[in-house]
């Protein structure tokens, strides 16, 4: 299984982007609109800047309490680990589960084609072992 699977699957497909210099309430009301845990930073809308999560506001909102004050680029992530849609699903899984974050932009050379959260990669398994489960046991009831 491919990211480029996973991808083709989700129900929203276009990438939910916000500029480095928009407002941290504006990346709030994104991020509860859309209800998604996290958004690609770039500055046109295709390439990659950053990534900002929930995760990222409560962590500067914990550490000096100003993060409603800031602009994205203040608190987002810049060295973003991505994803390509060719790579496969159990190595991203490992990456992500081994870094410990949740959500992974998918590029294609210098543009977004995609954020996949590990929700989004273990449902996919899930789908397609229980799809191979089924087809085990149509097999074995057939013979």
């Amino acid at each position: 299984m491919r990211i480029a699977d996973v991808l083709q699957s989700k129900s929203l497909r276009d990438v939910v982007t916000i500029s480095p210099e928009a407002g941290v309430r504006e990346l709030l009301a994104t991020l509860s609109e859309h209800n998604i845990g996290a958004v690609v930073v770039s500055t046109d809308g295709v390439s990659l800047d950053g990534i900002v999560s929930e995760r990222d506001v409560v962590r500067r909102l914990h550490s000096d309490g100003t993060v409603i004050n800031n602009v994205v680029s203040a608190i987002m992530t810049t060295e973003v680990s991505t994803c390509s849609p060719d790579d496969d699903l159990d190595d991203v899984l490992q990456l992500m589960t081994e870094l410990r974050f949740r959500h992974i932009p998918a590029t294609d050379g210098d543009q977004v084609v995609g954020i996949v959260s590990i929700g989004d990669l273990v449902k996919h398994k899930i789908d397609q072992l229980q799809f191979e489960r089924d087809q085990l046991d149509s097999y074995v009831h057939q013979s």
